[in-house]
């Protein structure tokens, strides 16, 4: 039997912020790109939930949180990454997992999935789960939510609905995601709800009496997944360090965007996400970048670029930007569609 856990961090970077300025707690935190009184470019890295009842959220225009914060008349702090801070927490909690489960996989930089079914039975594996909670408070002074299920898909849903601080164990995962929001799903955004409630879809469970055939000819290969994953089907396997052969990270947006600065902001955001999995991979250099762009007719492109081997952050960031420039004319976009989704993938490792 499988038992798999999912770990998500509880707003990790705005939570390391407030444990580290403590004069900060109880108010409204805001970590992204500099507001400049309402006229900033960028977006909101992280949001903690004071900042989310404002309606302030990760990936929304940094000028939007700054304008909702200054609408309700609320006392929001808005502070830069301090990605140093982030990374060495992160380490920390994943040492402290790898103390209980030495099947680790750290998904980025605030969430990891661990395979506990070595414990054999759920009850096992939750007090390992309850354990591991305990000790990311005790020495990290920060919150996570965990879900248990038997497989990543239920697991990570699990987790979120029980966000923060929050334990949720699913042992009959089909049933368990039945009632809830076909967004539950991971990789269904906005835009795809919208197509799925045109057919009459809002719920897991009206999701499951679609065709396979007809969510293939809707979304084509990620209609097949959706299909699957409807029914608490998942098969991929924890990624162990000793089998990574990629590493990567994609996001989809709230709402289609061709905004420049917003796109560039997300993909350097990825950019360390990645490189920050990178480096705990203890591999020495990467040579191949792979941008994944989707447009928002589904369209999805790969363009991939092999340098000289680095381990440069910086090296990364320029190779990701010049991936991505010709799709933001029209070069590789001739229509000029607007972006659903962008990711990036890192390979040919050198250890």
């Amino acid at each position: 039997m499988r038992i798999i856990a999912h770990l998500d961090m509880d707003a990790f970077f705005a939570s390391l912020e407030e444990r580290n300025s403590p004069h900060f707690k109880g108010r409204a935190i805001v970590v992204g790109a500099d507001p400049k009184e309402g006229s900033g470019r960028g977006v909101v890295s992280t949001a903690n939930y004071k900042a989310r009842e404002l309606g302030i959220h990760s990936a929304l225009p940094i000028s939007t949180a700054f304008n909702l914060a200054k609408a309700a008349k609320e006392e929001v702090v808005f502070l830069p990454p301090d990605f140093a801070v982030y990374q060495k927490s992160s380490e920390n909690i994943y040492e402290i997992i790898k103390q209980y489960c030495h099947r680790v996989e750290q998904a980025s930089i605030d969430e990891f999935y661990f395979d506990l079914s070595s414990a054999k039975t759920f009850k096992k594996a939750e007090n390992i789960c309850l354990q591991v909670k305990k000790d990311i408070l005790e020495k990290e002074k920060v919150t996570c939510s965990v879900g248990l299920g038997k497989n990543k898909l239920i697991s990570k849903i699990a987790a979120s609905v029980k966000k923060p601080d929050g334990f949720l164990v699913v042992r009959r995962g089909e049933q368990f995601l039945e009632p809830l929001s076909v967004l539950k799903i991971p990789g269904i955004g906005p835009k795809t709800e919208q197509v799925l409630n045109k057919q009459g879809v809002f719920l897991i469970r009206d999701l499951k009496k679609v065709s396979l055939e007809r969510l293939e000819s809707l979304f084509g290969k990620w209609g097949k997944s959706m299909y699957f994953k409807a029914r608490g089907v998942d098969n991929e396997d924890i990624i162990l360090e000793r089998e990574v052969k990629s590493i990567g990270e994609q996001v989809t947006f709230e709402q289609d965007s061709s905004d420049f600065a917003f796109i560039g902001s997300e993909l350097k955001k990825i950019c360390k996400n990645v490189f920050l999995r990178f480096i705990h991979s203890n591999f020495k250099t990467f040579k191949t970048i792979t941008l994944t762009v989707r447009f928002s007719d589904f369209q999805t492109i790969n363009s991939s670029k092999t340098i000289e081997e680095t381990r440069d952050l910086k090296v990364l960031e320029l190779q990701a930007l010049k991936l991505l420039l010709p799709f933001l004319d029209r070069r590789k976009n001739p229509r000029l569609k607007s972006f659903r989704l962008i990711g990036l993938r890192l390979e040919r490792f050198h250890s």
